[in-house]
């Protein structure tokens, strides 16, 4: 069975760059491991986020948390242009302060509506503020990286009070079966317990197979690999503080070490052991 795929690896704590394609090629679902913000400036299609279709229009804000299956779909009859952010969600835990977190945005997205729309005036000012972002990125000067963060935390600072100002409008237009969204939501608040086919179906109140294909053409991803991804998206989360890797394993859903250390390779293309040693040298 084909699975989605991770796609893109940050290898700086965010990327900010503008995109315009006249024709756009079909993109599979696909997640990362990074949360990504993207403006849609110009084109007209849809984007599926966890299994939800939104209609896309000029101004709106569309919100991919780290983990979340995804793909645009776009018309190829017009040009497709938007400014997209990458952005490592360690980097953002460094500028978490009591009650004000910059994540906010990407939570309030997960409880409610993954694509949001802003008002004309907003989004003149938020535009200009990722236009300069982005442009600081590509002009050499004094302090440039430091210059350019400062622009991003800027940013994300006033999309967040924008969020909270109400600047910025949830879309409730989504499409969606309501079947398999409360299978993913049961699925995420339960995610470290043992989840089996049978008790999903049992839960869900279809039979297995029709399940299986369902969520498969709703999320692009079978149910196993998606459980055993956020497993592990929880775990390298988890591998930044002082837990013993064992426990982790376990705490993260994992019956044994090996299970967990192959899977986490082959995500993150190193053993757990590697990535703990990586960030403590960072520090």
């Amino acid at each position: 069975m084909e699975e989605y795929e991770k796609k893109g690896y940050l290898l700086q704590d965010f990327r900010v760059f503008r995109l315009r394609d006249a024709v756009m090629k079909e993109i599979p679902f696909h997640y990362h491991d990074f949360h990504k913000i993207i403006l849609f400036l110009r084109g007209q299609g849809d984007y599926i986020i966890e299994g939800k279709s939104y209609p896309l229009k000029p101004r709106d804000i569309i919100f991919v948390s780290a983990g979340e299956i995804h793909r645009p779909i776009i018309s190829p009859d017009f040009p497709y242009e938007r400014i997209v952010i990458y952005m490592s969600p360690e980097f953002l835990k460094t500028y978490a302060r009591e009650g004000e977190e910059l994540t906010a945005c990407f939570l309030q997205a997960q409880a409610g509506s993954s694509v949001m729309h802003v008002t004309p005036g907003k989004s003149n000012d938020l535009l200009y503020h990722m236009e300069k972002l982005e442009k600081s990125t590509h002009i050499p000067g004094f302090a440039k990286q430091l210059y350019t963060e400062l622009l991003f935390i800027e940013f994300m600072i006033l999309l967040n009070r924008a969020l909270l100002e109400h600047d910025i409008e949830e879309l409730h237009d989504a499409e969606y079966h309501p079947k398999i969204q409360e299978l993913l939501q049961f699925i995420n608040e339960h995610l470290f317990e043992d989840l089996s086919i049978d008790e999903l179906a049992h839960h869900a109140y279809m039979s297995k197979h029709y399940m299986m294909r369902r969520f498969k053409a709703e999320t692009g991803c079978s149910i196993h690999q998606y459980i055993t991804n956020k497993r592990l998206l929880h775990a390298r989360s988890l591998l930044n503080g002082e837990l013993p890797v064992t426990q982790i394993c376990y705490d993260c859903g994992f019956h044994d070490y090996s299970t967990f250390s192959r899977a986490f390779k082959e995500l993150f293309r190193m053993t757990p052991k590697s990535y703990r040693n990586l960030i403590f040298s960072r520090r």
